[in-house]
């Protein structure tokens, strides 16, 4: 049964009451732990613009401000959304840091705050070391009106990582055993998330990876973990002729992939050749958003208000019941601003015929034209109305964990024949609407697997990095487009209003 967001997480004004009154209050851990999602939800308002734009899958058209340059890979230290970027996720981790530094006086039944916030504050500072690369790592409220920061310098990738794995592992003890709810750190998030950090890290630990991974994918149901997948013989017969054709098959198949963001589409169907399978425009069915695939996401809700938030926006602000978007840019009206654009590269793989499932899910049917490959070709997995959308933002799904446990298998080696990594793979293969592959999986086959499924979901860069890849890459693809990117590129710089606030602290990225 499909429940909205508004059903499954509860929250409230987290500044209602002072910290003091908090810890006194009954349910204060509870209140507490949803101050640190509510912080969370400014932090995916402009990541797209950092990730996807930097990465081959996303341009931006010459006419609307500095977004182009950031496609470029010119990245500026004194870019808005660099900064705010970089505070969000702090800010969300002194929200963390509140809850873990007042740890002992949780009560039992509320102990699980406490492995959310460890959760939350592994994920943040996983975001940051992605991005920045060396950060500094929090692990205590500071005060802001002392030097306290000069005694958390920046430190090196690798630790931070360790760090990151070490939190996250923490949050598995107390998360143990804790009741499923997509909208909040869970033990199998933390599981699945630790793993992601293992193979991110500057020397992967494929072993450990591989057996938090095993642990989910072997166990899937007991977690409520699978794919959104149509068997053939339950397939639905759109032109009622009683036979389902492949055609049709690949439709019922497209409605499965769309539902996985919470998206619903009317059903017209065409036989026409080289067209979609499903016609039409996917809208956001918040109903629908919680399903066996997603295993973390931050919810959003469209309300009727004046007070929406934005990446930049304070917490005083920031109100749960108000429309929030997770990224203006990505949404139905991100056309507005041009940032949203597919490249000539992802559109030559991510086609009607090649991907049949993915490619109407993925393209705003009306933006495409396969006559004129150089139009305009928007993203449409995320239809809501821009900034007063509801599509919530999805951290973490089971596809993803089934194509990490590949990885992990394949161990950083260029094949492997390990049956288990095959199949992980071909489950998401077969969702998709294409051939399984056979006896050898390949390194190359992952990651292009991996852009097809995970397109405009800010995977794509991270991908490339972690899989030693970017800068072949994209050095290739910034001289096809006449882009400026170069290795020491792949990180952004350190926002400089961080350095000027703590002078001689930061070492700025090469390159900036």
């Amino acid at each position: 049964m499909f429940t909205s967001c508004e059903e499954e997480l509860d929250l409230s004004n987290p500044t209602a009451l002072s910290l003091e009154e908090l810890l006194q209050t009954e349910n204060g851990f509870y209140l507490l732990a949803n101050g640190v999602l509510d912080a969370y939800q400014k932090v995916p308002a402009n990541e797209f613009l950092l990730i996807e734009l930097r990465s081959d899958n996303s341009r931006a058209n010459t006419e609307n401000g500095n977004f182009p340059e950031i496609a470029r890979y010119n990245v500026d230290p004194n870019n808005g959304d660099v900064a705010t970027y970089y505070s969000n996720n702090m800010a969300t981790i002194k929200h963390a840091n509140t809850i873990i530094d007042n740890r002992f006086l949780a009560p039992e039944d509320l102990q699980y705050t406490v492995g959310e916030a460890y959760f939350m504050r592994a994920l943040c500072h996983f975001n940051l070391v992605r991005a920045y690369q060396n950060v500094p790592y929090i692990d205590t409220v500071l005060d802001p009106n002392s030097d306290e920061a000069r005694d958390y310098p920046q430190l090196p990738e690798a630790e931070v990582y360790d760090r990151i794995i070490d939190d996250f592992r923490t949050s598995i003890a107390f998360l143990n055993g804790g009741e499923q709810n997509r909208y909040r750190p869970t033990e199998g998030a933390a599981i699945c998330l630790a793993a992601k950090a293992y193979l991110s890290q500057p020397n992967p630990n494929y072993a450990e990876a591989e057996l938090l991974l095993a642990s989910v994918v072997e166990n899937n149901t007991s977690f409520g973990y699978d794919l959104l997948f149509t068997e053939f013989g339950s397939a639905q017969d759109f032109t009622g002729d009683g036979i389902v054709s492949e055609r049709e098959y690949h439709a019922n198949l497209a409605l499965d992939f769309g539902r996985i963001f919470g998206n619903d589409i009317p059903i017209e169907f065409s036989e026409l050749e080289g067209t979609s399978v499903l016609n039409g425009e996917w809208s956001n069915n918040p109903g629908l958003e919680i399903n066996d695939e997603i295993i973390f996401s931050i919810a959003y809700d469209l309300v009727s208000s004046d007070n929406y938030v934005t990446s930049d926006s304070g917490l005083d602000d920031q109100v749960e019941t108000d429309s929030e978007s997770h990224s203006f840019a990505m949404t139905l009206q991100g056309p507005s601003n041009g940032v949203n654009i597919a490249t000539l590269e992802l559109l030559d793989i991510m086609t009607a015929e090649l991907q049949p499932v993915r490619f109407p899910v993925t393209f705003r049917a009306i933006t495409v034209n396969t006559d004129d490959i150089t139009n305009d070709t928007y993203n449409a997995k995320f239809p809501t109305d821009g900034e007063i959308g509801d599509n919530d933002w999805i951290i973490l799904r089971y596809a993803d964990v089934l194509l990490l446990y590949a990885e992990a298998i394949l161990g950083g080696s260029e094949s492997t024949t390990d049956q288990r990594a095959i199949d992980a793979y071909n489950q998401v293969r077969v969702r998709a609407g294409l051939e399984e592959a056979f006896a050898v999986l390949t390194k190359q086959e992952l990651l292009d697997e991996r852009r097809a499924e995970f397109v405009y979901e800010n995977q794509r860069l991270y991908d490339l990095i972690r899989f030693g890849q970017a800068d072949e890459v994209l050095q290739q693809f910034s001289i096809d487009n006449s882009l400026s990117y170069t290795s020491d590129r792949k990180y952004l710089p350190f926002p400089q209003r961080e350095i000027d606030n703590l002078p001689n602290f930061y070492t700025q990225n090469n390159g900036y």
